[in-house]
């Protein structure tokens, strides 16, 4: 485990073309545009925290153990092919929670500590970065954690689902967002748009199966030893 640790550690400080888009990589046009789409969930999301810890200040420590689980997965840069990096994004467990709009804003939180700390990522690139990461990948978990509900799957199908999902859509808006500012001369946005999630889909796909398999084990053992504060949770979403 320790060997393992150091691996990712080191492995985090390497310049590869990682999921997250490195800093400076986007063109200025493009990195304003992602913050503007970005800032509005933000906002959202710190309100809907002030409102879930004065409702329930017992959940501040749940809060930051979603805050924590996020860092530490999207941490894990796991080299791909042509000289990438993937990664877990880690915002499931948080998004099931919290909702979305609480991981918009501790997701943009780890983002930021990880490019000051271990140059992954970028502070130009930061808005691009959280967009995917912290908006929409929490948007799709949460989307398709309450279908699955709706379907009667059970809670550990629902809950892998959700975080499955979450993983690949982050990874697909990443894809997209480097298409649009780099088309490719021959088949434009879409011919690059294919080209990078070709990229990334080598070693994500097994990353995102893993992060929900992951999630199902922390949100179990939550079940069991603070239910408690998961029926909480669980009134304090449907209100907000």
């Amino acid at each position: 485990m320790l060997a393992l640790a150091c691996f990712f550690w080191i492995n985090s400080f390497q310049p590869a073309a990682a999921m997250h888009i490195m800093e400076g990589f986007l063109p200025l046009k493009w990195a304003i545009l992602w913050w503007a789409l970005t800032i509005p969930f933000i906002a959202a999301g710190i309100r809907s925290i002030q409102k879930t810890i004065k409702q329930h200040p017992e959940t501040k420590m749940m809060l930051g153990l979603a805050g924590a689980f996020a860092f530490v997965l999207s941490a894990l840069k796991i080299p791909s092919v042509t000289g990438s990096s993937s990664h877990p994004t880690g915002v499931g467990l948080g998004t099931i929670l919290f909702g979305p709009l609480v991981m918009a804003v501790l997701g943009t939180i780890v983002l930021l500590f990880q490019a000051l700390l271990l140059a992954h990522g970028g502070l130009t690139t930061l808005g691009a970065n959280a967009f995917s990461m912290a908006v929409v990948g929490p948007l799709m978990t949460y989307a398709m954690y309450q279908l699955g509900r709706k379907m009667n799957l059970s809670f550990i199908l629902a809950v892998f689902f959700a975080a499955f999902i979450g993983d690949l859509a982050t990874y697909t808006v990443t894809s997209f967002q480097l298409a649009l500012a780099f088309p490719a001369e021959t088949g434009g946005v879409m011919a690059s748009f294919a080209k990078f999630a070709g990229i990334f889909s080598v070693t994500q796909i097994s990353l995102a199966i893993a992060e929900g398999i992951l999630t199902v084990i922390v949100m179990n053992w939550l079940v069991k030893y603070n239910k408690n504060e998961l029926n909480q949770l669980s009134v304090a979403v449907k209100e907000a």
